[in-house]
């Protein structure tokens, strides 16, 4: 199989930037990307793209017992004492780094990931970051749309001075017969939702722009999309509830 045809490379990427490409296939995909730095770089650039939804993470404080356990899991250390904090070691000051970063939960997944990260630098060095690209992502809005469920379904982008947004379904849209899929711009103050363009029901497309992404977006905090009976004009406003809604946010 032809991994880096464009189409499926492409596909490939996103399932595998968001953890859904799992089993051999994710296996086979990341032997690929010991080998092939466009496959590197495909999924350093959905990772970018799905980067927005760390917006909707809230930071939890995990008890202070939950850390005792994990030092004494993995140095065996004593109960603690006032004679031990006032000699606590470089392992135990790093964790302690660490709880203003990491929850409960996803500490244990983080500790684990460093053996991973270090197999990263060996193998895939671009993942993380260590080597130069030339295409690294330009100054742009991105935003990322969910529909009811919360599972991601439409990825839109522009360059920050563009004129053009690309717009790209995750999956398709089930648009009610007869009616449009209207994309809008909702501002930060609450201001009245801004008609941007039509968007179809699967696969992607380009929207032209009536100004700069940079002044049409920049007091924008989210993008929208209603289901309309016609694209909606200058001025208009949606006729109905919306079927997806997401952050919009700069990268640079």
């Amino acid at each position: 199989m032809n991994y880096l045809l464009p189409e499926r490379l492409d596909r490939l990427a996103r399932e595998y930037a968001l953890g859904t490409l799992a089993g051999p296939a994710r296996r086979r995909f990341e032997r690929v990307l010991q080998s092939s730095p466009a496959a590197v770089q495909a999924v350093d650039a959905w990772r970018r793209r799905l980067a927005v939804l760390d917006l909707s993470t809230v930071p939890r404080q995990p008890p202070a017992a939950t850390w005792y356990r994990i030092e004494q899991r993995l140095f065996g250390a004593p109960p603690p004492t006032h004679a031990a904090a006032a000699t606590t070691s470089a392992w135990q000051r790093l964790l302690q780094a660490l709880k203003g970063l990491l929850s409960g939960r996803t500490l244990s997944g983080a500790l684990a990931g460093l053996l991973l990260c270090a197999l990263l630098v060996r193998g895939a060095p671009g993942l993380l970051g260590l080597e130069p690209r030339a295409d690294a992502l330009p100054a742009s809005y991105v935003g990322l749309l969910l529909d009811a469920g919360g599972k991601p379904t439409l990825v839109a982008s522009s360059r920050r001075q563009g004129r053009q947004l690309t717009v790209k379904l995750l999956q398709p849209l089930a648009v009610p017969a007869g009616q449009v899929a209207q994309l809008w711009a909702l501002p930060k103050d609450g201001g009245a939702p801004v008609a941007v363009g039509v968007v179809p029901a699967s696969g992607s497309a380009r929207i032209a722009l009536p100004d700069t992404s940079e002044k049409l977006f920049f007091t924008v905090s989210q993008l929208a999309v209603s289901f309309e009976p016609a694209p909606a004009q200058a001025g208009g406003a949606p006729s109905g509830p919306f079927a997806l809604i997401g952050h919009c946010v700069k990268v640079w």
